[in-house]
Protein backbone atom coordinates (compact mmCIF):
# COMPACT_ATOMS: atom_id res chain seq x y z
CA UNK A 1 0.00 0.00 0.00
CA UNK A 2 1.14 3.54 -0.21
CA UNK A 3 2.61 4.65 3.15
CA UNK A 4 2.59 8.39 2.36
CA UNK A 5 -1.51 8.15 1.88
CA UNK A 6 -2.05 6.14 4.79
CA UNK A 7 0.23 9.00 6.71
CA UNK A 8 -1.46 11.50 5.78
CA UNK A 9 -4.69 10.41 7.38
CA UNK A 10 -3.11 11.20 10.61
CA UNK A 11 -3.24 14.89 9.32
CA UNK A 12 -6.60 15.25 8.64
CA UNK A 13 -8.75 17.27 10.79
CA UNK A 14 -11.79 17.18 13.00
CA UNK A 15 -14.58 19.22 13.33
CA UNK A 16 -18.23 19.36 12.99
CA UNK A 17 -18.20 16.79 9.90
CA UNK A 18 -17.36 13.66 11.70
CA UNK A 19 -20.11 12.45 13.61
CA UNK A 20 -19.16 11.46 17.56
CA UNK A 21 -16.46 14.05 17.47
CA UNK A 22 -17.04 16.41 20.69
CA UNK A 23 -16.57 20.56 20.24
CA UNK A 24 -13.83 20.37 22.36
CA UNK A 25 -11.74 18.40 19.53
CA UNK A 26 -12.85 20.23 16.67
CA UNK A 27 -9.41 21.60 14.57
CA UNK A 28 -6.96 18.97 16.20
CA UNK A 29 -5.77 16.88 13.52
CA UNK A 30 -5.95 12.79 14.13
CA UNK A 31 -2.27 12.93 15.15
CA UNK A 32 -2.89 15.78 18.04
CA UNK A 33 -6.00 13.37 19.32
CA UNK A 34 -3.92 9.95 19.17
CA UNK A 35 -1.29 11.85 21.00
CA UNK A 36 -3.71 13.71 23.23
CA UNK A 37 -5.38 10.06 24.42
CA UNK A 38 -8.70 11.24 25.79
CA UNK A 39 -10.95 9.13 27.86
CA UNK A 40 -14.17 7.66 26.42
CA UNK A 41 -15.96 10.17 29.19
CA UNK A 42 -14.67 12.96 26.85
CA UNK A 43 -16.72 11.96 23.70
CA UNK A 44 -20.51 12.22 23.55
CA UNK A 45 -23.15 9.55 22.90
CA UNK A 46 -24.31 7.79 20.20
CA UNK A 47 -20.82 6.28 19.11
CA UNK A 48 -19.08 3.60 17.52
CA UNK A 49 -15.49 2.32 18.52
CA UNK A 50 -13.43 -0.13 18.09
CA UNK A 51 -10.94 -2.26 20.43
CA UNK A 52 -7.19 -2.24 19.36
CA UNK A 53 -6.28 -5.43 21.10
CA UNK A 54 -8.97 -7.25 19.48
CA UNK A 55 -8.65 -6.10 16.04
CA UNK A 56 -5.02 -7.47 16.01
CA UNK A 57 -6.48 -10.67 17.86
CA UNK A 58 -8.75 -11.30 14.82
CA UNK A 59 -6.45 -10.32 12.23
CA UNK A 60 -3.78 -12.48 13.70
CA UNK A 61 -6.41 -15.89 14.45
CA UNK A 62 -7.21 -15.71 10.65
CA UNK A 63 -4.20 -15.24 9.35
CA UNK A 64 -2.42 -18.08 11.10
CA UNK A 65 -5.59 -20.44 10.58
CA UNK A 66 -5.01 -20.26 6.68
CA UNK A 67 -1.23 -20.15 6.88
CA UNK A 68 -1.89 -23.39 8.23
CA UNK A 69 -3.67 -24.88 5.41
CA UNK A 70 -2.08 -23.28 2.62
CA UNK A 71 -4.89 -20.99 1.99
CA UNK A 72 -4.59 -17.42 0.37
CA UNK A 73 -6.64 -14.66 2.23
CA UNK A 74 -7.66 -11.45 0.22
CA UNK A 75 -10.09 -10.26 2.74
CA UNK A 76 -13.26 -7.98 1.63
CA UNK A 77 -12.66 -4.58 2.15
CA UNK A 78 -16.10 -3.79 2.07
CA UNK A 79 -17.28 -4.70 5.54
CA UNK A 80 -14.94 -1.72 7.00
CA UNK A 81 -13.90 0.47 4.24
CA UNK A 82 -11.13 1.47 5.93
CA UNK A 83 -7.62 1.43 3.97
CA UNK A 84 -5.71 1.86 7.55
CA UNK A 85 -7.26 -1.64 8.71
CA UNK A 86 -6.74 -3.53 5.05
CA UNK A 87 -2.98 -2.26 5.62
CA UNK A 88 -2.66 -4.16 9.01
CA UNK A 89 -4.58 -7.16 6.95
CA UNK A 90 -2.01 -6.96 4.22
CA UNK A 91 1.16 -7.07 6.56
CA UNK A 92 -0.23 -9.67 8.50
CA UNK A 93 -0.10 -11.86 5.52
CA UNK A 94 -3.17 -11.75 3.31
CA UNK A 95 -2.69 -11.58 -0.69
CA UNK A 96 -5.44 -9.13 -1.55
CA UNK A 97 -7.91 -7.02 -0.37
CA UNK A 98 -11.54 -7.49 -2.33
CA UNK A 99 -14.18 -5.21 -3.20
CA UNK A 100 -17.86 -5.50 -4.49
CA UNK A 101 -17.35 -2.64 -6.99
CA UNK A 102 -15.92 0.74 -8.96
CA UNK A 103 -16.29 2.75 -6.08
CA UNK A 104 -14.29 0.67 -3.89
CA UNK A 105 -11.97 -0.43 -6.25
CA UNK A 106 -11.21 3.15 -6.50
CA UNK A 107 -10.39 3.72 -2.75
CA UNK A 108 -8.19 0.40 -2.70
CA UNK A 109 -6.37 2.26 -6.12
CA UNK A 110 -6.46 5.64 -3.93
CA UNK A 111 -4.23 3.93 -0.92
CA UNK A 112 -2.03 1.64 -3.22
CA UNK A 113 -3.38 -1.74 -2.95
CA UNK A 114 -1.53 -3.53 -5.45
CA UNK A 115 -3.76 -6.81 -6.04
CA UNK A 116 -7.42 -6.22 -6.03
CA UNK A 117 -10.19 -8.50 -6.41
CA UNK A 118 -13.61 -7.12 -7.82
CA UNK A 119 -15.83 -9.87 -6.31
CA UNK A 120 -18.45 -8.70 -9.18
CA UNK A 121 -19.07 -8.25 -12.73
CA UNK A 122 -18.17 -4.95 -14.48
CA UNK A 123 -19.30 -4.57 -17.41
CA UNK A 124 -19.69 -0.41 -17.60
CA UNK A 125 -17.38 1.06 -20.43
CA UNK A 126 -16.64 3.38 -18.31
CA UNK A 127 -15.61 1.48 -15.56
CA UNK A 128 -13.71 -0.44 -17.72
CA UNK A 129 -11.65 1.48 -19.14
CA UNK A 130 -10.42 3.15 -16.34
CA UNK A 131 -9.37 0.03 -15.16
CA UNK A 132 -7.52 -0.80 -17.68
CA UNK A 133 -5.91 2.60 -17.58
CA UNK A 134 -4.79 1.51 -14.19
CA UNK A 135 -3.54 -1.29 -15.25
CA UNK A 136 -1.36 0.30 -18.05
CA UNK A 137 -0.17 3.33 -15.25
CA UNK A 138 0.73 0.41 -13.15
CA UNK A 139 1.31 -2.89 -14.88
CA UNK A 140 2.80 -4.86 -11.97
CA UNK A 141 -0.50 -4.33 -10.18
CA UNK A 142 -3.26 -7.03 -10.17
CA UNK A 143 -6.80 -6.66 -10.67
CA UNK A 144 -9.21 -9.37 -10.98
CA UNK A 145 -13.15 -9.68 -11.95
CA UNK A 146 -15.66 -11.93 -12.68
CA UNK A 147 -17.89 -13.01 -14.89
CA UNK A 148 -20.93 -15.77 -14.97
CA UNK A 149 -22.28 -15.38 -18.34
CA UNK A 150 -20.79 -15.14 -22.08
CA UNK A 151 -23.15 -12.41 -22.52
CA UNK A 152 -21.03 -10.41 -20.13
CA UNK A 153 -17.54 -11.52 -21.14
CA UNK A 154 -18.65 -10.24 -24.69
CA UNK A 155 -19.79 -6.67 -23.60
CA UNK A 156 -16.13 -6.83 -21.32
CA UNK A 157 -14.17 -7.96 -24.65
CA UNK A 158 -16.30 -5.45 -26.67
CA UNK A 159 -15.75 -2.06 -24.20
CA UNK A 160 -11.56 -3.26 -24.16
CA UNK A 161 -11.18 -3.75 -27.65
CA UNK A 162 -12.45 -0.44 -28.87
CA UNK A 163 -10.40 1.29 -25.83
CA UNK A 164 -7.19 -0.21 -27.40
CA UNK A 165 -8.09 0.91 -30.62
CA UNK A 166 -8.21 4.53 -28.84
CA UNK A 167 -5.41 4.82 -26.93
CA UNK A 168 -3.26 1.76 -27.48
CA UNK A 169 -2.72 -1.74 -25.56
CA UNK A 170 -3.58 -2.40 -22.30
CA UNK A 171 -2.68 -4.89 -20.01
CA UNK A 172 -5.61 -8.03 -20.67
CA UNK A 173 -7.96 -7.89 -17.34
CA UNK A 174 -7.89 -11.28 -14.93
CA UNK A 175 -11.02 -12.80 -14.90
CA UNK A 176 -12.63 -15.69 -12.58
CA UNK A 177 -15.84 -17.47 -13.41
CA UNK A 178 -18.50 -17.34 -10.96
CA UNK A 179 -20.39 -21.19 -10.45
CA UNK A 180 -23.40 -19.70 -8.37
CA UNK A 181 -25.87 -22.09 -6.77
CA UNK A 182 -29.50 -22.58 -7.29
CA UNK A 183 -31.62 -19.62 -5.07
CA UNK A 184 -28.03 -17.96 -4.29
CA UNK A 185 -26.84 -14.84 -5.91
CA UNK A 186 -24.80 -14.21 -8.79
CA UNK A 187 -23.07 -16.98 -11.11
CA UNK A 188 -23.48 -20.26 -13.46
CA UNK A 189 -26.06 -22.14 -12.34
CA UNK A 190 -24.66 -25.18 -14.29
CA UNK A 191 -21.36 -26.78 -15.01
CA UNK A 192 -22.05 -26.18 -18.80
CA UNK A 193 -22.88 -22.65 -18.93
CA UNK A 194 -19.32 -22.28 -16.30
CA UNK A 195 -17.15 -23.80 -19.18
CA UNK A 196 -18.65 -21.46 -21.87
CA UNK A 197 -17.61 -18.41 -20.04
CA UNK A 198 -14.29 -19.76 -19.48
CA UNK A 199 -13.89 -20.69 -23.34
CA UNK A 200 -14.78 -17.12 -24.01
CA UNK A 201 -12.60 -15.36 -21.59
CA UNK A 202 -9.76 -17.52 -23.10
CA UNK A 203 -10.58 -16.38 -26.64
CA UNK A 204 -10.56 -12.92 -25.53
CA UNK A 205 -7.14 -10.84 -26.57
CA UNK A 206 -7.56 -8.70 -24.18
CA UNK A 207 -8.68 -10.42 -21.07
CA UNK A 208 -7.04 -13.39 -19.20
CA UNK A 209 -8.59 -16.49 -17.75
CA UNK A 210 -7.16 -16.48 -13.78
CA UNK A 211 -9.67 -19.22 -11.91
CA UNK A 212 -12.99 -19.65 -10.71
CA UNK A 213 -14.82 -17.81 -8.06
CA UNK A 214 -17.71 -17.80 -6.07
CA UNK A 215 -19.97 -16.77 -2.58
CA UNK A 216 -21.85 -19.84 -0.66
CA UNK A 217 -22.82 -17.15 2.18
CA UNK A 218 -26.04 -16.65 -0.23
CA UNK A 219 -26.74 -20.13 0.15
CA UNK A 220 -26.86 -20.91 3.54
CA UNK A 221 -27.78 -18.58 6.79
CA UNK A 222 -27.43 -21.36 10.18
CA UNK A 223 -24.32 -23.39 11.38
CA UNK A 224 -26.10 -26.62 11.12
CA UNK A 225 -25.40 -29.81 9.48
CA UNK A 226 -28.10 -29.18 6.79
CA UNK A 227 -26.78 -25.32 5.90
CA UNK A 228 -22.92 -26.99 5.92
CA UNK A 229 -24.12 -29.54 3.55
CA UNK A 230 -25.99 -27.30 1.21
CA UNK A 231 -22.68 -25.10 1.01
CA UNK A 232 -20.13 -28.63 0.81
CA UNK A 233 -22.12 -29.36 -2.41
CA UNK A 234 -21.87 -26.16 -4.21
CA UNK A 235 -18.20 -25.90 -3.53
CA UNK A 236 -17.71 -29.50 -5.43
CA UNK A 237 -19.55 -27.55 -7.71
CA UNK A 238 -16.95 -24.94 -8.04
CA UNK A 239 -13.76 -27.25 -7.65
CA UNK A 240 -15.77 -29.11 -10.85
CA UNK A 241 -15.50 -25.96 -12.73
CA UNK A 242 -11.71 -26.06 -12.06
CA UNK A 243 -10.89 -29.34 -12.64
CA UNK A 244 -12.77 -29.05 -15.93
CA UNK A 245 -10.85 -25.89 -16.97
CA UNK A 246 -7.49 -27.73 -16.01
CA UNK A 247 -8.34 -30.54 -17.90
CA UNK A 248 -9.01 -28.36 -21.50
CA UNK A 249 -5.97 -26.66 -21.03
CA UNK A 250 -7.67 -23.49 -20.90
CA UNK A 251 -5.68 -21.49 -18.27
CA UNK A 252 -2.72 -19.40 -19.58
CA UNK A 253 0.89 -21.48 -19.45
CA UNK A 254 2.30 -20.44 -16.14
CA UNK A 255 -0.36 -18.72 -14.47
CA UNK A 256 -1.24 -20.76 -11.23
CA UNK A 257 -5.22 -20.39 -10.88
CA UNK A 258 -6.94 -18.75 -8.56
CA UNK A 259 -10.18 -20.44 -6.52
CA UNK A 260 -11.71 -18.27 -4.68
CA UNK A 261 -14.75 -18.58 -2.04
CA UNK A 262 -15.16 -18.49 1.79
CA UNK A 263 -16.98 -15.27 3.92
CA UNK A 264 -16.48 -15.59 7.59
CA UNK A 265 -19.79 -17.83 8.07
CA UNK A 266 -18.23 -21.17 6.50
CA UNK A 267 -14.47 -21.15 6.24
CA UNK A 268 -14.47 -24.70 7.73
CA UNK A 269 -16.26 -26.36 4.87
CA UNK A 270 -13.85 -24.46 2.34
CA UNK A 271 -11.23 -26.12 4.00
CA UNK A 272 -12.78 -29.37 4.18
CA UNK A 273 -13.92 -29.10 0.33
CA UNK A 274 -11.12 -26.90 -0.76
CA UNK A 275 -7.87 -27.77 0.64
CA UNK A 276 -7.16 -30.59 -1.77
CA UNK A 277 -7.07 -27.68 -5.02
CA UNK A 278 -4.38 -26.06 -2.76
CA UNK A 279 -2.60 -29.61 -2.27
CA UNK A 280 -2.86 -29.63 -5.90
CA UNK A 281 -1.32 -26.30 -6.92
CA UNK A 282 -4.20 -24.05 -6.98
CA UNK A 283 -4.51 -20.86 -5.45
CA UNK A 284 -7.37 -21.13 -2.51
CA UNK A 285 -7.76 -17.42 -1.46
CA UNK A 286 -10.81 -17.27 1.12
CA UNK A 287 -12.72 -13.73 0.99
CA UNK A 288 -13.39 -13.72 4.41
CA UNK A 289 -14.70 -9.71 6.01
CA UNK A 290 -16.06 -9.70 8.84
CA UNK A 291 -13.68 -11.52 10.84
CA UNK A 292 -11.64 -8.30 11.50
CA UNK A 293 -14.42 -7.12 13.74
CA UNK A 294 -16.67 -9.57 14.41
CA UNK A 295 -19.55 -9.09 16.41
CA UNK A 296 -21.43 -10.05 19.22
CA UNK A 297 -24.77 -11.46 17.24
CA UNK A 298 -24.76 -13.18 13.76
CA UNK A 299 -21.05 -13.89 13.45
CA UNK A 300 -20.73 -14.49 17.03
CA UNK A 301 -23.23 -17.46 16.20
CA UNK A 302 -22.27 -18.89 12.59
CA UNK A 303 -18.73 -18.13 12.52
CA UNK A 304 -16.04 -21.20 12.15
CA UNK A 305 -14.29 -19.59 14.94
CA UNK A 306 -17.15 -17.69 17.54
CA UNK A 307 -18.88 -18.74 20.05
CA UNK A 308 -19.72 -22.30 19.16
CA UNK A 309 -16.54 -23.41 16.99
CA UNK A 310 -16.20 -25.72 14.24
CA UNK A 311 -12.77 -25.86 13.73
CA UNK A 312 -9.02 -25.35 15.96
CA UNK A 313 -7.65 -21.84 16.03
CA UNK A 314 -7.98 -18.97 18.34
CA UNK A 315 -11.93 -17.48 18.84
CA UNK A 316 -12.47 -14.41 17.65
CA UNK A 317 -14.22 -11.59 19.56
CA UNK A 318 -16.39 -8.99 18.40
CA UNK A 319 -14.24 -5.55 18.56
CA UNK A 320 -17.24 -3.31 17.95
CA UNK A 321 -19.34 -1.87 20.72
CA UNK A 322 -22.03 0.93 20.69
CA UNK A 323 -22.05 3.91 23.22
CA UNK A 324 -25.68 5.31 24.06
CA UNK A 325 -27.34 7.48 26.75
CA UNK A 326 -30.89 6.98 28.61
CA UNK A 327 -33.22 10.12 27.92
CA UNK A 328 -36.28 8.90 28.72
CA UNK A 329 -38.17 6.71 30.79
CA UNK A 330 -41.79 7.16 29.74
CA UNK A 331 -43.22 4.16 31.40
CA UNK A 332 -42.56 1.60 33.74
CA UNK A 333 -40.39 -1.17 32.41
CA UNK A 334 -39.40 1.08 29.16
CA UNK A 335 -36.03 3.31 28.52
CA UNK A 336 -35.46 5.12 25.46
CA UNK A 337 -31.70 5.85 24.18
CA UNK A 338 -30.00 7.89 22.13
CA UNK A 339 -28.98 5.95 18.83
CA UNK A 340 -31.20 4.18 16.48
CA UNK A 341 -30.82 2.89 13.12
CA UNK A 342 -28.80 5.73 11.19
CA UNK A 343 -26.31 4.34 14.22
CA UNK A 344 -26.12 0.91 14.89
CA UNK A 345 -26.32 -2.21 12.88
CA UNK A 346 -29.87 -3.84 12.91
CA UNK A 347 -30.34 -6.08 9.63
CA UNK A 348 -28.73 -9.08 11.31
CA UNK A 349 -30.26 -8.90 14.81
CA UNK A 350 -30.84 -5.60 17.33
CA UNK A 351 -28.02 -4.79 19.31
CA UNK A 352 -27.62 -5.95 23.30
CA UNK A 353 -27.12 -4.27 26.40
CA UNK A 354 -24.04 -5.45 28.14
CA UNK A 355 -22.76 -3.02 30.37
CA UNK A 356 -23.59 0.00 32.52
CA UNK A 357 -21.24 2.82 33.07
CA UNK A 358 -20.01 4.45 35.87
CA UNK A 359 -22.45 6.82 37.17
CA UNK A 360 -19.87 8.39 39.35
CA UNK A 361 -16.07 8.21 39.61
CA UNK A 362 -16.14 6.23 42.41
CA UNK A 363 -18.51 3.30 40.71
CA UNK A 364 -17.62 0.65 38.43
CA UNK A 365 -18.64 -0.80 35.72
CA UNK A 366 -21.20 -3.22 35.87
CA UNK A 367 -23.07 -5.64 33.67
CA UNK A 368 -26.84 -5.56 32.96
CA UNK A 369 -29.19 -8.25 33.16
CA UNK A 370 -32.35 -9.13 32.21
CA UNK A 371 -32.40 -5.46 29.86
CA UNK A 372 -33.12 -6.08 26.41
CA UNK A 373 -33.32 -3.84 23.21
CA UNK A 374 -36.26 -4.48 21.88
CA UNK A 375 -36.58 -1.85 18.79
CA UNK A 376 -34.55 0.60 17.11
CA UNK A 377 -36.26 3.70 15.54
CA UNK A 378 -34.21 6.42 13.21
CA UNK A 379 -32.92 8.03 16.10
CA UNK A 380 -34.04 5.93 19.30
CA UNK A 381 -33.49 2.99 20.56
CA UNK A 382 -36.07 1.08 22.91
CA UNK A 383 -35.04 -0.84 25.86
CA UNK A 384 -37.18 -3.05 27.93
CA UNK A 385 -37.44 -4.67 31.61
CA UNK A 386 -39.23 -5.93 34.44
CA UNK A 387 -41.51 -2.93 35.35
CA UNK A 388 -42.80 -4.08 38.69
CA UNK A 389 -39.31 -4.25 39.89
CA UNK A 390 -36.61 -1.56 40.52
CA UNK A 391 -35.65 -0.44 37.18
CA UNK A 392 -32.05 -1.11 36.13
CA UNK A 393 -31.20 2.20 34.04
CA UNK A 394 -32.13 5.44 35.16
CA UNK A 395 -31.99 8.92 32.72
CA UNK A 396 -28.49 9.57 32.12
CA UNK A 397 -27.00 6.45 32.05
CA UNK A 398 -24.47 5.46 29.84
CA UNK A 399 -24.38 1.97 28.37
CA UNK A 400 -22.25 -0.35 26.28
CA UNK A 401 -24.09 -2.32 23.52
CA UNK A 402 -23.06 -5.16 21.89
CA UNK A 403 -23.81 -5.35 17.79
CA UNK A 404 -24.64 -7.46 15.11
CA UNK A 405 -23.07 -7.30 11.34
CA UNK A 406 -20.35 -4.88 11.40
CA UNK A 407 -20.90 -4.51 7.69
CA UNK A 408 -23.89 -2.18 8.38
CA UNK A 409 -22.17 -0.65 11.12
CA UNK A 410 -19.05 0.63 10.33
CA UNK A 411 -20.82 2.01 7.27
CA UNK A 412 -22.95 4.75 9.46
CA UNK A 413 -19.71 6.53 10.90
CA UNK A 414 -16.81 8.50 8.69
CA UNK A 415 -14.28 8.15 11.56
CA UNK A 416 -14.56 5.70 14.35
CA UNK A 417 -12.77 5.85 17.77
CA UNK A 418 -10.13 3.21 18.83
CA UNK A 419 -10.07 2.36 22.23
CA UNK A 420 -7.61 0.35 24.45
CA UNK A 421 -9.64 -1.65 26.33
CA UNK A 422 -13.83 -1.92 26.26
CA UNK A 423 -13.80 -3.41 29.37
CA UNK A 424 -12.54 -0.66 31.18
CA UNK A 425 -14.36 1.40 33.45
CA UNK A 426 -13.19 4.43 31.22
CA UNK A 427 -11.61 3.42 28.06
CA UNK A 428 -8.46 5.28 26.10
CA UNK A 429 -8.91 6.05 22.86
CA UNK A 430 -5.82 5.23 21.19
CA UNK A 431 -6.31 6.06 17.56
CA UNK A 432 -8.96 7.21 15.00
CA UNK A 433 -10.25 5.29 11.74
CA UNK A 434 -10.95 6.81 8.85
CA UNK A 435 -13.68 4.82 6.65
CA UNK A 436 -14.56 5.47 3.19
CA UNK A 437 -18.33 4.02 2.28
Amino acid sequence: MDRAALEALSDERIDWRHKGMPPALWGMTVAEIRARRPRLSELPTPLLTLSRPVLDHNIAALASWCAARGFDLAPHGKTTMAPSLWADQLEAGAWAITVANLPQLAVARAFGVQRVMIANSIISPLSLRWIADELAARPQDEIYVWADAVRTVQLMHEALAEHVASVGNRPRLRVLVERGGAGGRTGARNLSTALEVAGAVADSPHLELAGVAGYEGALAHTADQESRDVVAAYLRDLAEVHHHIAAAALYPEGVTPVVSAGGSAYFDVVDEELRPLADAGARVVLRSGAYVVHDDGFYRNISPLGEHPRTIGPALRSAMHGWVRVSSQPEPGVAIFDAGKRDLPFDEGLPEAQRLRPRTPDDRVADLADVSVTALNDQHGFLHFDAAGTAPVQIGDELRLGLSHPCTALDKWTLVPVVDDADADDPVVVDLIRTWF
